[in-house]
């Protein structure tokens, strides 16, 4: 099973100057829940603008450079080479950024979509692609409204690729 797991805005919105343009703890802490255990996949962007590698998950960064090392990571030239060096894990998750989550869709990599859905339109730089619901279906959704906590009402949809 591969899912794609982003935060994205009602406009698609992922982020700008690589970094993230909203902080939500709920999304964050499902975040972790969700990918503990299991490798995430992501671009070198992402990797930097998060740092360092995730506690309790094994780390594929994804890079056109050769040479490029990160201490406790695993390197892939590509996204099928990342899902290669993961395909023993029974759940991989793509966690960004925005070419990677372009590259899985186009090629038809992924078997689900579980996205934070912020309920607001942002300014930004990077975009997730548009979900085409004629090959997506939506199998499950929880609303929520702001609190003291998050600061903008949101929504945890999951989608299953549609079987034709």
């Amino acid at each position: 099973m591969i899912t794609i797991i982003a935060a994205i805005a009602k406009n698609n919105a992922l982020g700008k100057n690589n970094d993230l343009i909203w902080h939500l703890p709920a999304d964050l802490k499902r975040f972790k829940r969700t990918t503990t255990g299991h490798h995430i996949l992501m671009g070198r962007n992402t990797y930097e603008s998060i740092g360092k590698p995730l506690p309790n998950r094994t780390t594929v960064i994804i890079t056109r450079n050769d040479n490029y090392f990160k201490d406790g990571c695993l390197i892939a030239g590509s996204l099928e080479e990342a899902i290669e060096l993961a395909k023993e894990d029974e759940h991989i998750f793509i966690i960004g950024g925005a070419q990677i989550y372009t590259h899985a869709i186009k090629k038809d990599l992924a078997d689900a979509l579980d996205i934070t859905l912020v309920h607001k339109d942002f300014d930004a730089d990077v975009y997730f692609p548009e979900i085409d619901l004629g090959k997506w279906e939506e199998v499950s959704r929880e609303d929520f409204k702001a609190d003291d906590k998050n600061k903008f009402d949101y929504s945890f949809l999951r989608f299953q690729k549609r079987v034709n």
